[in-house]
C-alpha cells in the first residue's frame, strides 16, 4: 500500500469523516437481508473509537435513488444494524448535507457516530460536484476511504471530497483488499490460475487480457462460454452470446496460446428448453442444440475444471459457472466453489456474484480473501486507476 492508511494519522480528538459502502439489500419491509458489508467495516470503525476521535460521521450510499429522495432507499435500517453490531447508539441524520446536518455533526461529541443520509438522494454526488464535495468534507478533520466497492467510482464522496480534506487515508478494508489484488497482479505465486464466469464478457474482457500476461491457466465458464465457443465455431444453440464481442473472443483465444497459457472452456454442458422457465434438462457434449440454452457446465467439464484448479497455488475467480441461483444449474458453481476451498492455494474472490456462490457452498470462511466490490476488482485486475484510490494520500 503506497497509500495512508487510519494507523498512519492521530485520530485523537479529532472529528472523523468516513466513506463506507453500506449498500446492503433490503426486503420490501426495509429488513437487512445481509449485513456483510457493514461488518467488513466494523475494524476500522472500531479502530477509530478505540484511538479516542472525538466524534465518527459515517456516509454511504445505498441503491439507485437517481437523485431524488426515495425513502425505501433511506440509510436508517443501516444505522439500526450498526448501532447493534457496535453495542451503542448510531445517530441517523436526515441528509447528508445543509444547515441541519452541520448543525447536528457540531453537537457530536464523546466518540459519538452519526450516519449521513444515502448520499445518492442528491445528483450532486454522482455528479462529483466540487460545492457538494466542500460541504461534506466541511464535516470532519480527516477523511478515512473504506468503501471499496465505489473505488471505481470519481463520485464526491470518494474523490471529490478529498480535494478538500487532507489528509485522506484508507481503512483497513481497502488496504486488505488492495493487498491481495495487487499481490495477484504484481507478485502471484505460481501456478497461477484465473477463473472467469458470469454473462457479461464485455465486463470482463479487459481483466482476462491483463491476466493472460500474468496466469499459467484461464478457466472460462458461465454465460461467457458460449461466446468463446461461438467464436471457435461451436454451435452453442439458443445459449447468450454477445455477438459484439465474437471477434474479441478469437483474440483472446489467440492470445493465450501465444503466452502458452492453458486456456480451458466446457467442452459438456447442461442445457434446459428455455431460460426462463425450463422444463426438459439433458447433458450434451460439443455442439448444443438449437433451441436448447447452455445453463451450467457438463459434469465432465467439472472434473477437468476441478482437477486442474488442485494443480494452483493462487487462484483469482470472478462470476459462476452457471444459473447457480437455480438449484439444477448449481452444481458446476458449488463444484468450483468446493475446489478453492480445498486448493490450499491463495483464494481471491473477485466481488459479485461469485460471493454469493461461496456462501451459498458454505465454504466462505475458507477462502483467503473475498472482495466487497464487484466491479472495483474487476477494474483494478483490469489494471485500470481506481479513483476512489488514487485520491488518498501517498505514505
Amino acid at each position: 500500500m503506497a497509500k495512508m492508511t487510519v494507523r498512519d494519522v492521530d485520530l485523537h480528538g479529532k472529528s472523523v469523516l468516513m466513506r463506507v459502502d453500506f449498500n446492503v439489500p433490503l426486503d420490501d419491509q426495509q429488513n437487512i437481508t445481509d449485513d456483510t458489508r457493514i461488518r467488513a467495516a466494523m475494524p476500522t470503525i472500531q479502530y477509530v473509537l478505540e484511538q479516542g476521535a472525538k466524534k465518527l460521521v459515517l456516509m454511504s450510499h445505498l441503491g439507485r435513488p437517481e437523485g431524488k429522495v426515495v425513502p425505501e432507499l433511506s440509510l436508517a435500517p443501516a444505522a439500526a444494524k450498526l448501532g447493534e453490531l457496535l453495542g451503542r447508539p448510531v445517530k441517523q441524520l436526515s441528509d447528508c448535507v445543509g444547515p441541519e446536518v452541520e448543525a447536528a455533526v457540531d453537537g457530536m461529541g464523546g466518540g459519538d457516530v452519526a450516519l449521513l443520509e444515502n448520499l445518492r438522494f442528491h445528483p450532486e454526488e454522482e455528479a462529483n460536484d466540487d460545492g457538494f464535495s466542500r460541504q461534506l468534507a466541511s464535516l470532519g478533520d480527516l477523511y478515512v476511504n473504506d468503501a471499496f466497492g465505489t473505488a471505481h467510482r470519481a463520485h464526491a464522496s470518494t474523490e471529490g471530497v478529498t480535494k478538500h480534506l487532507q489528509p485522506a487515508v484508507s481503512g483497513f478494508l481497502m488496504e486488505k483488499e488492495i493487498e491481495y489484488l495487487s499481490r495477484a497482479l504484481e507478485n502471484p505465486d505460481h501456478p497461477f490460475i484465473a477463473v472467469m464466469g458470469g454473462v457479461k464478457v464485455k465486463d470482463k474482457i479487459g481483466a482476462i487480457e491483463n491476466l493472460l500476461n500474468k496466469v499459467d491457466g484461464l478457466v472460462i465458464g458461465g454465460a461467457m462460454t458460449y461466446t468463446f465457443l461461438k467464436a471457435m465455431g461451436v454451435a452453442v444453440g439458443d445459449s447468450i452470446v454477445d455477438e459484439a464481442k465474437i471477434e474479441k473472443a478469437r483474440e483472446i483465444l489467440a492470445l493465450a496460446k501465444d503466452k502458452h497459457v492453458a486456456l480451458l472452456l466446457p467442452h459438456d454442458h447442461l442445457i434446459a428448453d428455455d431460460i426462463k422457465n425450463p422444463v426438459n434438462t439433458k447433458v450434451v457434449k460439443g455442439d448444443i442444440p438449437d433451441g436448447w440454452v447452455g445453463l451450467d457446465i457438463g459434469p465432465e467439464s467439472t472434473k477437468v475444471f476441478v482437477e486442474k484448479l488442485k494443480t494452483a497455488r493462487m487462484i483469482v475467480w470472478n462470476g459462476p459457472m452457471g444459473m447457480f441461483e437455480k438449484e439444477a444449474f448449481a452444481a458446476g458453481t458449488q463444484a468450483v466453489a468446493e475446489a478453492l476451498a480445498e486448493s490450499g492455494a491463495t483464494t481471491i474472490i473477485g466481488g459479485g456474484d461469485s460471493v454469493s456462490a461461496v456462501e451459498k457452498s458454505g465454504v466462505s470462511d475458507r477462502i483467503s480473501h473475498i472482495s466487497t466490490g464487484g466491479g472495483a476488482s474487476i477494474e483494478f485486475l483490469e489494471g485500470k486507476t481506481l479513483p476512489g484510490l488514487a485520491a488518498l494520500t501517498d505514505k
